[in-house]
């Protein structure tokens, strides 16, 4: 396994995204999450992390890969429509809930709700993950979310196509590569 490959980020849903930071096709994975520090940059990547952390809190890598595979169970089970243990996910989201405030903005004249991470711990720095799941589990159809058709890819992908008609996780990449395949196989058929 490899952590200096770059995540895809691909899915349309940053719920999805993280699930996908374990891809690969065939036998060769990739894991994107290799130490503390890659879940911080992964989520800067994402956009959910604006805060520059001297250090990444302890634990980070263990609770951001125990979460990217019940997140995986928790979508592939609803979308079976069976039930998964949620513990994990919850916690996320009890222990990362950020801090609501109103603050009075002197230059507009009005008073606006604020949110603060609670504290830069790993459950504040991945509840914008795991509220993105509960999203996506209760707002979105499941049926709109796929897992790539190219034999050996496991990537998940929102389709937000208007036919939604998506194949692939990529057409660029496994999207060509499956019409490359396909393709041989007809000539070789002649």
């Amino acid at each position: 396994m490899s952590s200096e490959i770059s995540p895809p980020f691909i899915a349309g849903n940053l719920a999805l995204d993280f699930i996908n930071t374990l891809f690969g096709t065939g036998g060769h994975q990739h894991e994107c999450l290799g130490d503390d520090r890659s879940v911080v940059q992964w989520l800067g990547q994402a956009g959910v992390l604006t805060e520059d952390l001297e250090s990444p809190p302890t634990g980070l890598l263990q609770l951001a890969r125990a979460l990217r595979e019940d997140m995986r169970m928790l979508v592939i089970s609803a979308k079976d429509g069976r039930a998964a243990n949620t513990d994990l996910v919850n916690r996320v989201l009890e222990c990362g809930r950020p801090i609501e405030r109103i603050e009075w903005q002197p230059a507009k004249g009005v008073f606006e709700k604020k949110q603060y991470r609670r504290n830069l711990e790993g459950e504040s720095l991945l509840q914008p993950v795991a509220q993105a799941l509960v999203r996506l589990l209760t707002e979105e159809s499941l049926q709109l979310v796929k897992e790539c058709e190219a034999c050996d890819c496991v990537l998940l992908f929102h389709d937000q196509t208007k036919s939604h008609r998506r194949r692939w996780c990529s057409m660029a990449a496994c999207g060509n590569r499956m019409k490359a395949v396909a393709y041989r196989a007809r000539r070789n058929a002649k």
